[in-house]
């Protein structure tokens, strides 16, 4: 057989060439260079990036006859033997099938003979995890105090398996996910050598589906070389390995801001048809949302793992969305992630989510609502606001029919109109309206009778008018029950006389030795004068009282 697949043709023979583990390959260099060998290591983290691997350079480095600079020369006999698996004191055991007591105590037995030909006998156990709990006690005397010509190396992608009494004892190298432009650089470094032609596209998306694992994007490129046999195009690798478009989240992110809710029912058809995940789907959106995000915030795509393509697209995203908007959405994606998973009908969930997703209105906050209104002139007329607190300006306006059957028109008031109000009002105001309050009194007093019928009529009947202060109405009542009966129901004739009046009127009673007799049996205040026209405005017109 004369083809080698990419990850054992490309396996690293350096430390130098292992790809995004920096940290670990200077850490053993250096102890190599200062005669710091530790008797015992232990190498985890995710699948396929490089435990073995660093496992068996760490070996060769130990044995080499002719190092450089703590590198193996790959060129002596002893690195040519443990290139081709024929040094007997490389050792290499798969914990999965020798877990057993037994197999522990032979090893145990086997340590104490020296090397054959090196100056290390090494023993790489993978998967060390799977040893079971009497073997790892067999074994803990023996990897506390080794014989110093033996070295051994675990490796595992569980951790958290094996016992904290084997750890103590191990140097611990914490191997991390190759990042996804390393993954590209290699794979475009692989595809140059090989004479392969291959985009950065194609190149994100078998790092991408690679997840951080090198030996996993090499196996993915191989397979995607096999089908293709030439050139390779982004298309044709989505299908092989079943990916979802970037492009489908971008037509999302636009029907967002366009509320285009037809892109809702045309996406869900693309999933199903394609034969994609719907939970892979709804993480993809969440993390396209998430780049959105990014980019506004830093004005960066560093942060981002994808093409260049796809990244420029992203900054085209600045100034139509809102960070907060952003936020909303992928809290609301994150909500329907977890239900997507207990849903039984996962094509109408998604349909229903994205439906609502589009449906979003922007935000916006306190703080901009009272800037943009206070940017407004105040002259601009063409702003306006229907004011429906009762202001002088609209009780000068409105309208009484009379009788039962009353209507008052609501008017549309300017801010300016607002803040100028105190100065509109008319003088002869009050003299007006108490003429035309009792005019319409008996009216009003029908209006009462109608609703609250013997309760309030025997009272309203004996209650004289005596005059009007802004919107202090003053009356005498010759009964002390009747007088009570009046202000028991005080906030009710309020707001009835607000109603039938156009005034919010506040009935106060004044003892008959303080009636001022004038011609129409009504007092005319004498306005007092602050020297605040607010202050006038509330004291003269609104009944308000001065308290020093």
């Amino acid at each position: 057989m004369n083809f080698v697949v990419t990850a054992r043709k490309w396996r690293p023979q350096r430390f130098d060439e292992v790809v995004g583990q920096e940290h670990i390959t200077s850490t053993l260099k250096n102890a190599i260079k200062e005669n710091r060998i530790a008797h015992a290591y232990l190498f985890t983290g995710p699948r396929g990036v490089g435990k073995t691997t660093t496992a068996r350079i760490l070996a060769k480095a130990l044995n080499c006859q002719n190092p450089k600079d703590a590198e193996p020369c790959n060129e002596c006999e002893t690195c040519r033997s443990i290139r081709n698996n024929q040094l007997m004191d490389i050792i290499e055991i798969d914990g999965a099938s020798n877990r057993g007591i037994d197999e522990i105590r032979s090893l145990r037995e086997a340590v104490k003979y020296a090397p054959t030909r090196g100056k290390y006998k090494v023993y790489i156990i993978d998967e060390v995890h799977m040893l079971t709990k009497e073997s790892f006690n067999a074994f803990l005397k023996t990897l506390e105090e080794p014989p110093e010509h033996t070295i051994f190396i675990f490796a595992t992608t569980d951790a958290h398996k094996v016992p904290l009494t084997i750890i103590s004892r191990c140097q611990r190298y914490d191997f991390r996910r190759i990042q996804l432009d390393k993954i590209k650089e290699m794979l475009k470094k692989i595809s140059k050598e090989e004479k392969i032609e291959i985009d950065d596209t194609t190149l994100t998306i078998i790092a991408k589906k690679a997840d951080g694992a090198l030996r996993d994007a090499e196996s993915y490129f191989d397979q995607v070389v096999s089908y293709c046999q030439g050139k390779i195009d982004p298309d044709t690798v989505t299908h092989i390995l079943n990916l979802i478009d970037e492009e489908v989240y971008f037509k999302l992110s636009d029907a967002v801001l366009n509320k285009n809710f037809k892109t809702v029912f045309e996406v869900s058809d693309i999933i199903y048809q394609n034969g994609w995940d719907f939970i892979d789907f709804i993480e993809g959106l969440a993390e396209h949302f998430r780049n959105i995000l990014t980019v506004i915030i830093t004005n960066s795509s560093d942060a981002i793992e994808s093409a260049d393509i796809f990244k420029k697209r992203y900054f085209d995203y600045a100034g139509k969305f809102d960070e907060s908007d952003l936020l909303r959405l992928l809290n609301f994606i994150n909500k329907s992630q977890q239900e997507l998973r207990f849903s039984q009908n996962q094509k109408l969930k998604i349909e229903i989510m994205l439906s609502h997703l589009i449906a979003f209105e922007k935000t916006a906050t306190i703080s901009d609502i009272i800037s943009n209104i206070n940017s407004v002139p105040a002259d601009n007329q063409s702003f306006k606001t229907t004011a429906n607190i009762p202001s002088p300006v609209q009780q000068s306006k409105k309208k009484v029919t009379g009788g039962n059957n009353f209507s008052t028109s609501k008017e549309k008031t300017t801010v300016e109109e607002i803040r100028q109000a105190p100065n509109k009002i008319p003088a002869d105001r009050t003299e007006t309206d108490f003429d035309g309050i009792i005019n319409k009194w008996n009216d009003f007093v029908n209006v009462v009778t109608s609703e609250k019928g013997l309760v309030l009529a025997p009272a309203l009947e004996k209650l004289k008018l005596l005059s009007l202060n802004g919107i202090n109405l003053h009356y005498t009542i010759p009964d002390e029950l009747d007088k009570n009966t009046i202000e028991m129901h005080q906030k009710y004739l309020e707001n009835k006389s607000d109603e039938f009046f156009g005034i919010r009127l506040k009935l106060n009673f004044k003892d008959s030795q303080e009636i001022v007799e004038s011609k129409h049996n009504k007092e005319i205040p004498v306005k007092k004068s602050s020297g605040n026209e607010y202050e006038n405005f509330i004291i003269n017109e609104l009944g308000g009282e001065k308290i020093e």
